[in-house]
Protein backbone atom coordinates (compact mmCIF):
# COMPACT_ATOMS: atom_id res chain seq x y z
CA UNK A 1 0.00 0.00 0.00
CA UNK A 2 1.35 3.61 -0.57
CA UNK A 3 0.55 6.89 0.70
CA UNK A 4 0.01 9.41 -2.03
CA UNK A 5 2.00 12.71 -0.33
CA UNK A 6 4.06 10.53 2.09
CA UNK A 7 7.36 12.08 0.51
CA UNK A 8 6.12 15.78 0.60
CA UNK A 9 4.19 15.49 4.09
CA UNK A 10 7.90 13.95 5.35
CA UNK A 11 9.60 16.75 3.53
CA UNK A 12 7.17 19.47 5.66
CA UNK A 13 7.90 17.78 8.84
CA UNK A 14 11.52 18.16 8.54
CA UNK A 15 11.44 21.93 7.76
CA UNK A 16 8.95 22.88 10.73
CA UNK A 17 11.54 22.57 13.20
CA UNK A 18 14.02 24.69 10.91
CA UNK A 19 11.36 27.82 10.36
CA UNK A 20 9.57 27.09 13.67
CA UNK A 21 13.21 27.76 15.26
CA UNK A 22 13.77 30.73 13.05
CA UNK A 23 10.53 32.66 13.73
CA UNK A 24 10.56 31.97 17.94
CA UNK A 25 14.00 33.32 18.09
CA UNK A 26 12.54 36.57 16.03
CA UNK A 27 9.35 36.76 18.43
CA UNK A 28 11.82 36.08 21.55
CA UNK A 29 14.27 39.27 20.63
CA UNK A 30 11.36 41.29 19.83
CA UNK A 31 10.28 40.42 23.43
CA UNK A 32 13.30 40.57 25.18
CA UNK A 33 13.90 44.39 23.49
CA UNK A 34 10.63 45.56 24.89
CA UNK A 35 11.15 44.66 28.40
CA UNK A 36 14.75 46.03 28.19
CA UNK A 37 13.07 48.91 26.76
CA UNK A 38 10.47 49.13 29.59
CA UNK A 39 12.69 48.20 32.29
CA UNK A 40 15.42 51.31 31.05
CA UNK A 41 12.34 53.49 31.06
CA UNK A 42 11.78 52.51 34.96
CA UNK A 43 14.77 52.62 36.53
CA UNK A 44 16.22 55.71 38.36
CA UNK A 45 18.80 57.17 36.85
CA UNK A 46 21.95 58.73 38.71
CA UNK A 47 24.92 58.30 36.94
CA UNK A 48 23.11 56.01 34.33
CA UNK A 49 25.18 52.60 35.27
CA UNK A 50 22.23 50.73 36.11
CA UNK A 51 20.32 51.87 33.11
CA UNK A 52 23.49 51.21 30.95
CA UNK A 53 23.60 47.51 32.54
CA UNK A 54 20.38 46.88 31.73
CA UNK A 55 19.96 44.26 28.61
CA UNK A 56 19.27 40.80 27.18
CA UNK A 57 21.64 38.03 25.57
CA UNK A 58 21.40 34.59 23.68
CA UNK A 59 22.79 32.25 26.39
CA UNK A 60 23.99 33.68 30.43
CA UNK A 61 24.33 36.69 31.52
CA UNK A 62 27.12 38.57 32.70
CA UNK A 63 28.81 37.42 36.10
CA UNK A 64 27.43 39.68 39.08
CA UNK A 65 24.15 40.81 36.72
CA UNK A 66 20.33 39.70 38.05
CA UNK A 67 18.11 37.89 35.86
CA UNK A 68 14.22 37.48 35.23
CA UNK A 69 15.25 33.98 34.50
CA UNK A 70 16.76 32.24 31.71
CA UNK A 71 14.16 30.38 29.17
CA UNK A 72 16.26 27.89 27.93
CA UNK A 73 15.60 25.01 25.20
CA UNK A 74 17.08 22.04 26.52
CA UNK A 75 20.25 21.07 23.73
CA UNK A 76 19.66 23.90 22.00
CA UNK A 77 20.55 27.42 20.89
CA UNK A 78 17.06 28.88 21.82
CA UNK A 79 18.20 30.01 25.59
CA UNK A 80 18.28 34.00 26.15
CA UNK A 81 18.42 35.83 29.38
CA UNK A 82 17.21 39.39 30.21
CA UNK A 83 19.49 40.96 32.76
CA UNK A 84 20.74 44.32 34.81
CA UNK A 85 23.91 45.25 37.01
CA UNK A 86 27.52 44.75 36.14
CA UNK A 87 30.65 45.92 37.89
CA UNK A 88 30.37 49.53 38.12
CA UNK A 89 26.36 48.73 39.02
CA UNK A 90 26.93 46.42 41.52
CA UNK A 91 23.48 47.68 43.54
CA UNK A 92 20.54 47.02 40.67
CA UNK A 93 19.41 44.46 43.60
CA UNK A 94 19.31 46.81 46.27
CA UNK A 95 17.26 49.28 43.87
CA UNK A 96 14.93 46.75 42.93
CA UNK A 97 14.13 45.47 46.35
CA UNK A 98 15.12 48.09 48.53
CA UNK A 99 17.42 47.57 51.56
CA UNK A 100 16.90 47.81 55.09
CA UNK A 101 18.28 49.99 57.81
CA UNK A 102 22.01 49.02 58.50
CA UNK A 103 25.47 50.01 59.80
CA UNK A 104 27.50 50.77 56.95
CA UNK A 105 30.88 50.85 59.34
CA UNK A 106 33.61 48.41 57.97
CA UNK A 107 33.48 45.40 59.92
CA UNK A 108 30.13 45.92 61.41
CA UNK A 109 27.95 43.29 63.17
CA UNK A 110 25.23 43.46 59.97
CA UNK A 111 22.62 40.91 61.89
CA UNK A 112 22.69 43.99 64.45
CA UNK A 113 20.69 46.95 62.96
CA UNK A 114 21.81 50.34 64.36
CA UNK A 115 19.43 52.64 65.01
CA UNK A 116 19.25 56.19 63.98
CA UNK A 117 21.75 59.14 65.22
CA UNK A 118 24.11 55.73 65.99
CA UNK A 119 27.37 56.40 63.87
CA UNK A 120 27.83 54.85 60.31
CA UNK A 121 23.89 54.52 60.21
CA UNK A 122 22.47 54.30 57.04
CA UNK A 123 18.34 54.12 56.97
CA UNK A 124 17.86 52.09 54.45
CA UNK A 125 16.13 52.67 50.84
CA UNK A 126 12.82 51.84 49.63
CA UNK A 127 12.54 49.27 46.42
CA UNK A 128 11.95 51.51 43.21
CA UNK A 129 10.92 48.21 40.95
CA UNK A 130 11.79 48.08 37.16
CA UNK A 131 13.08 45.02 36.24
CA UNK A 132 10.62 42.53 37.34
CA UNK A 133 7.91 44.81 37.27
CA UNK A 134 8.86 44.99 32.98
CA UNK A 135 8.95 41.20 32.91
CA UNK A 136 5.43 40.85 34.55
CA UNK A 137 3.65 43.59 32.77
CA UNK A 138 5.20 41.89 29.34
CA UNK A 139 5.27 37.98 29.76
CA UNK A 140 1.71 37.76 28.83
CA UNK A 141 2.02 39.31 25.52
CA UNK A 142 5.74 38.02 24.72
CA UNK A 143 4.73 34.24 25.26
CA UNK A 144 1.48 34.78 23.24
CA UNK A 145 4.00 35.92 20.20
CA UNK A 146 5.91 32.91 20.76
CA UNK A 147 2.69 30.66 20.20
CA UNK A 148 1.82 32.71 17.24
CA UNK A 149 5.46 32.11 15.71
CA UNK A 150 5.00 28.95 16.21
CA UNK A 151 1.56 28.99 14.67
CA UNK A 152 2.94 31.27 11.55
CA UNK A 153 5.39 28.71 10.56
CA UNK A 154 3.64 25.62 11.01
CA UNK A 155 1.30 27.01 8.28
CA UNK A 156 4.29 28.47 6.05
CA UNK A 157 5.28 24.83 6.08
CA UNK A 158 2.04 23.37 5.43
CA UNK A 159 1.67 25.23 2.21
CA UNK A 160 5.11 24.76 0.88
CA UNK A 161 6.99 27.50 2.08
Amino acid sequence: MTVRGLMELQRKLRALPVKARQRIREAMAKGAGEIVDMAKALVPVDKGDLKNSIAWTWGRAPKGSITIGTVKETGGDLTITIYAGSDEAFYARWVEFGTKPHSVAQGADLSRNKRQGEPDYHPGMSAQPFFYVSYRANRKRVKSRITRAINRAAKEVAAGG
